[in-house]
């Protein structure tokens, strides 16, 4: 039978999963499968495995049992293989690479920060810095301006946005990185112009907290910032 992966750990590791149900329904149960230095949590697959908040919640719940105990490498939700042979095989095959992967990770917890600013605030402020821009709506405003205006202050918007947002991004990314071990970025969607998230060691958990409170006030109130963690470190795994 297909196995669900959940997280692995060194054999050490305490691995309490004493009250805790795996993926499907019915809950499956979690067992480990052990090598000589690492262990891979485990469940048999459902055969029709969703995202369901029921099975998302499970699998996170063994990252956060396994994060109190101990240093854990999360895998995505929905990671499956052929079975516990093909899991043990993995562990030996690549016993120094995940060995040197806990290694890092150990003490640390995944931070993640979105930002995001008000479109109507950007845009203000693009109309009250860009003299081209401020002419160009003027020029729109007073209802003599040629069809092609408004297409070329979109435009000159677009752009603006653009450069004002990725200079903020590389701002935001760098007043936050001395706390961190390692970043990740990705790609923002929506209103964010940024979505990162950083390796922190323990000790520096409340530094990070505070510096991201500094910069939110430093921004206004015009800018959300939404830092989420503790988290397992699944970016960095």
């Amino acid at each position: 039978m297909a196995v669900y992966v959940y997280s692995i750990v060194a054999t050490d590791h305490p691995q309490r999963l004493d009250g805790l149900d795996g993926v499907g329904d019915p809950p499956t149960a979690l067992r480990t499968v052990h090598t000589k230095k690492l262990s891979a949590v485990v469940s048999d697959a459902p055969e029709e495995l969703r995202p369901k908040r029921r099975d998302l919640g499970a699998h996170q719940a063994v990252q956060e049992r396994l994060m109190a105990d101990g240093t854990v490498l999360p895998l995505q939700f929905g990671f499956t293989t052929t079975g516990d042979d093909a899991v043990r095989e993995v562990l030996e095959d690549r016993t120094d690479e995940l060995t040197e992967r806990l290694q890092a990770l150990k003490g640390c917890a995944e931070y993640h920060l979105k930002a995001g600013q008000d479109e109507d605030a950007m845009l203000r402020q693009i109309l009250t810095e860009s003299d081209e821009a401020r002419r160009l709506n003027e020029d729109i405003r007073s209802g003599n301006a040629g069809p092609d205006l408004p297409l070329a202050l979109g435009e000159l918007v677009a752009k603006e946005v653009e450069a004002r947002q990725d200079r903020l991004a590389a701002a935001v990314v760098d007043a936050l990185r001395e706390f961190a071990r390692e970043e990740s970025v990705s790609k923002p969607t929506g209103n964010d112009f940024v979505s990162v998230s950083f390796l922190v060691d323990q000790k520096n958990e409340k530094r990070l907290r505070a510096a991201e409170q500094e910069l939110a006030e430093e921004l206004g109130e015009d800018f959300d910032l939404r830092l989420r963690g503790p988290l397992p470190a699944y970016s960095f795994v």
